[in-house]
């Protein structure tokens, strides 16, 4: 079973962490199973979010009697210290912990540092003195922040998307993580549902020594494939550097990575899909975007009223009006 340092922390967990945000889509006893599967097979770092709506209940009411066995991660998106305590608490009582093993902020626009007026940093530290957190993170989407946040040395974790789809600056990222210590956490490793090919996407993040891929995992198939990876480790093997190239080809240039920081549409398009419908239509069975409830959703991109605020929050500086335009058409087409 391949291993990962996350930086200096002392955490030593499997390869493959558990992204609980899918399972605030499934029921309390469907997660409870799911999540039990997982530590039953190896599985011991669990990474959640203060707003991944009831993503923290269930992973107190599964692994609590496990506790000490687990690394578990979650994350804060308060931008004053009264909202970061008010987050910490309830992310405590949900998780049924008196402590969290890193506590990240959550994709902040800024990088929280010591005297910049807001206290979160500070705040941090005081959590960390208490025991209710034993290491501070940061996530981002933002390329410029992220090695911010890296070269201030503040921060002993950085998460942030990377998968195959990664450019040579994001991989400089890694490396540069490597350099300073600081652990990397891989969100993302399936660009959002675009890499149909999970054997391809664990077989690249593993050549990354000093990387903990997290994957979003709903359903019990999509675990067993993970798991399985623990006895038979998927390598870099030419038929799946020739899908890697072919991915690339095919995804090179602008294109919504779903993270859904669009959201919400004020007119309630589903701008991480339907930014993208082009390519998941290529790549995903197309049976399941051919429905009367995806024809009604796509139809919403006319109701677009260019407020911008999809394009003023796309942490990849995305044209998103232009997308969704661009691929309502294309979805017009397909029909």
């Amino acid at each position: 079973m391949n291993k990962v340092h996350l930086g200096n922390t002392g955490i030593y967990v499997n390869k493959n962490g558990f992204g609980a945000l899918p399972i605030q889509r499934i029921t309390r006893e469907e997660a409870k199973s799911l999540l039990l599967k997982a530590y039953d097979n190896g599985v011991d770092f669990f990474d959640t979010a203060r707003m991944y709506s009831d993503s923290e209940e269930k992973i107190g009411y599964a692994l609590e009697g496990f506790r000490q066995n687990i690394y578990i991660a979650t994350k804060t998106t308060a931008r004053d210290t009264e909202s970061f305590w008010t987050d910490l608490k309830q992310s405590l009582e949900s998780l049924k912990t008196g402590y969290v093993d890193l506590y990240q902020f959550h994709n902040p626009s800024f990088c929280p540092k010591p005297g910049d007026g807001t206290g979160l940093y500070e705040a941090m530290v005081e959590a960390k003195e208490k025991g209710l957190i034993r290491h501070i993170g940061i996530t981002n989407h933002r390329l410029h922040l992220a090695f911010e946040a890296v070269e201030s040395g503040l921060y002993e974790v950085l998460q942030f998307p990377f998968s195959y789809l990664a450019n040579d600056e994001e991989k400089k990222l890694v490396n540069l993580c490597k350099n300073r210590q600081v652990g990397f956490i891989a969100m993302k490793a399936l660009s959002g549902g675009l890499i149909t090919n999970a054997k391809a996407a664990y077989a690249f993040v593993n050549q990354f020594d000093n990387v903990l891929p997290i994957w979003g995992i709903q359903k019990e198939s999509e675990l067993d494939e993970f798991i399985s990876y623990h006895h038979d480790e998927p390598g870099m093997k030419d038929d799946i550097m020739a899908l890697i190239d072919k991915d690339l080809k095919e995804l090179s240039g602008e294109f919504c990575r779903g993270c859904g920081y669009c959201l919400p549409c004020p007119v309630n398009i589903d701008i991480p899909t339907s930014a993208r419908m082009g390519l998941m239509l290529r790549r995903a069975p197309s049976s399941n975007f051919m429905t009367d409830e995806w024809k009604e959703k796509m139809n919403r991109v006319e109701d677009c009223i260019e407020c911008g605020h999809c394009k003023d929050n796309c942490p990849y500086d995305l044209d998103t009006p232009k997308l969704l335009r661009e691929n309502l058409q294309v979805y017009k087409t397909y029909l």
